[in-house]
């Protein structure tokens, strides 16, 4: 299988000590990787080294091949990403939001537009300003974003945050087909254990800025009732005493 992303020995310490050490971890074509963590863990922390939006004190990120730290620019032309709150002009309707981000891109154009528009299921809002968009309205328009491109890399962060339930069960169709049929693969974080179990094949358990698993959902599940018992057998482990 064709290796997307390739993430190794990567650490990213901030002045006040937090941060992530030592992660390691690779996504082949097609994977759904989920990771998984309570919130302060280090999740945000590996999306942003990878996406070049915060430099590793060690270790490299490389994605189709390309390394970030060499040349940024041109490791994230095939990604796209949602990290925290999704970067929208809330004086512009959603059609105008993705307009301008198309003009990055040579493949977007009006027609991709409402296609996009309608995988999030935006499109009769696509006129709308996004600054009267609802929480997860604006999260689709994120989500729409992200993919515009049509990138072979989708790395999303809480993806389903401010969501209804019929909205997340939209999102997650979206994420298998396009995983399914076009063989994007995505990397996902949540703190969710339902969530990445739901809709990822693999995933990886960050705890306290380290990476204490990583594995199959099948491999993960085959002991286990649920991923929620995987993750806190893990930690469990880990700290080597009972949960309380």
């Amino acid at each position: 299988m064709e290796t997307v992303l390739d993430v190794k020995n990567l650490s990213k310490l901030y002045k006040n000590g937090r941060g992530v050490k030592n992660i390691s971890f690779s996504i082949e074509k097609g994977d759904v990787v989920g990771l998984l963590g309570p919130n302060g863990s280090g999740k945000t922390t590996i999306m942003k080294t990878i996406m070049g939006l915060c430099h590793a004190n060690e270790g490299c990120v490389s994605i189709f091949g390309n390394d970030v730290e060499i040349d940024v620019e041109k490791t994230l032309q095939n990604v796209g990403g949602l990290i925290e709150r999704p970067a929208i002009y809330e004086h512009l309707s959603a059609f105008d939001n993705l307009k301008m981000m198309g003009r990055f891109y040579s493949n977007v154009d009006e027609a991709r537009i409402n296609h996009v528009l309608d995988v999030v299921r935006l499109r009769q809002y696509g006129k709308d300003k996004a600054g009267k968009f609802s929480l997860g309205m604006k999260q689709r328009l994120g989500l729409a974003m992200a993919i515009l491109s049509d990138p072979g890399l989708v790395i999303l962060d809480e993806p389903t945050n401010g969501l209804d339930i019929e909205g997340t069960v939209e999102i997650r169709e979206v994420i298998s087909k396009m995983a399914a049929e076009k063989g994007t693969s995505f990397l996902i974080a949540s703190h969710l254990a339902f969530e990445i179990e739901k809709i990822c094949n693999k995933v990886a358990v960050v705890h306290e800025g380290e990476l204490l698993s990583f594995e199959s959902i099948e491999d993960a599940l085959r002991l286990n009732p649920s991923l929620e018992d995987y993750f806190l057998s893990i930690v469990k482990e880990k700290r080597g005493s009972v949960l309380i």
